[in-house]
């Protein structure tokens, strides 16, 4: 497993907080709510917090709640397979010792919360001791007063709740990080640099995907580059930013659209509708979680913009 740079997080004082939090309660065995936007690297403090732990040398699990309802289940779970009848172990077996992530925890199918409930709190009959951590883009405590998520898990995991902010809230750890991914993306042979109408550009960019859309870019502007020096040329933001949308508010535009890219659009605007939570957009479209994954995969190896930066 590699080891978690926390400088990578920037220097602000809102994140240099979250990452002191984190470090004093590494050291405990309290279950985590990691809160923030999509990209701004729950996932990696959630493995930070881990090393930092007297389980940094025990497994480290994560599931993903915003696959497959059934996918998830038998991830953490575990399941029989139908042909040879092995059971292959869940993530809270396997974990044993160690931590699990339940990442985007919102998602996970409210029919399995009360179970899962259950489960996690009988562990300890069955000599299972494991570090729960969690991570969600949403305001779980609203989603609890809605009657949407389970007050049980609610309460499991938020009692430690660390929030971090977005990156474009955060404009000198915004530079650092893209000079310091330019750096990473390409073989230089002098210290490249980001020329000043260049990085006003990335400035007043709004990254929506926060620090994982803003490497992604970084390290596709790159192969535009003619010398050490990042240019306003070389950079597509604009074309990220611009999407034409406007004439669909209405109705009008998509007529002139082939079945296929109004298919995209359609997927698009029910991802972005639920701030991408792709149970929900499934079930506004219509379509299985299943059917929805093999879309945004088929769309990202495309090489379409927002599905590439899509997680």
């Amino acid at each position: 497993m590699d080891t978690v740079n926390v400088q990578l997080f920037g220097q602000d004082p809102k994140i240099q907080k979250a990452i002191s939090v984190a470090r004093n309660v590494s050291v405990t065995k309290a279950p985590v709510l990691i809160v923030g936007e999509s990209g701004v690297g729950k996932r990696t403090l959630g493995r930070f917090i881990h090393q930092n732990s007297n389980r940094a040398d025990k497994p480290f699990e994560v599931v993903d709640c915003s696959e497959d309802a059934k996918d998830v289940e038998n991830a953490i779970l575990g399941f029989r397979e139908d042909e040879s009848g092995k059971f292959n172990k869940g993530v809270l077996e396997r974990a044993n010792g160690g931590t699990v992530v339940f990442a985007n925890l919102d998602c996970l199918e409210e029919e399995f919360q009360k179970r899962l409930y259950k489960v996690i709190s009988e562990l300890a009959d069955y000599d299972i001791d494991i570090r729960i951590l969690a991570t969600t883009t949403k305001n779980l405590s609203k989603l609890v007063g809605a009657g949407r998520f389970y007050r049980g898990i609610f309460t499991l995991v938020s009692a430690n709740t660390i929030t971090l902010p977005p990156l474009r809230e955060r404009i000198g750890d915004l530079e650092m990080m893209a000079r310091h991914f330019l750096k990473e993306a390409g073989d230089f042979s002098m210290e490249p640099e980001i020329d000043l109408k260049a990085m006003d550009k990335i400035l007043n960019h709004y990254w929506t995907h926060n620090v994982e859309e803003l490497k992604s870019f970084i390290e596709n502007s790159v192969v535009n580059m003619q010398s050490t020096v990042l240019t306003e040329d070389d950079l597509s933001i604009g074309e990220k930013k611009n999407v034409n949308l406007a004439s669909d508010e209405e109705g009008e535009g998509i007529r002139l659209m082939s079945l296929k890219d109004a298919e995209k659009l359609l997927i698009k605007k029910a991802l972005v509708h639920t701030s991408e939570n792709r149970t929900q957009a499934a079930k506004i479209l219509g379509v299985s979680i299943r059917t929805l994954r093999n879309k945004i995969n088929e769309y990202r190896n495309s090489g379409s913009n927002y599905f590439v930066n899509l997680r």
